[in-house]
């Protein structure tokens, strides 16, 4: 079985910095895509950033400039750097994983979510 735990949400000012963890543990044998989503009160669940095993990253278009994902394959983590956080930027933040466990079962996993909030 392979979890996901997500650590470093909470309340920050505008202009301020966060840093958001995710580490996957269980039985793996590889992790393709680990990304973060986010949601919002009322709106859909939609891509902050991801990064795939060779370090290769996209990101939301709003996000550009201000947030950096990066990935330790060793510890299995996947980190989202956000800078110049907006009030905008509140919202839920799910971590995500493709993963392929010892058994060459392959599936995505979703973490519990971890909140943000940026007031102004």
């Amino acid at each position: 079985q392979v979890r996901l735990v997500e650590s470093g949400g909470g309340l920050v000012q505008a202009g301020g910095s966060l840093r958001l963890s995710c580490t996957a543990s269980g039985s793996i044998r590889s992790i393709n895509t680990m990304g973060w989503y986010r949601q919002a009160p009322g709106k859909q669940r939609g891509l902050v950033a991801a990064v795939t095993s060779n370090g290769s990253s996209t990101y939301a278009d709003s996000v550009k400039g201000r947030f950096t994902i990066s990935r330790d394959n060793a510890k299995n983590t996947v980190y989202l750097r956000m800078n110049s956080l907006k009030p905008e930027d509140t919202a839920v933040y799910y971590c995500n994983a493709d993963v392929v466990n010892h058994f060459a079962v392959r599936y995505v996993l979703w973490g519990q979510g971890t909140q943000v909030t940026v007031s102004s």
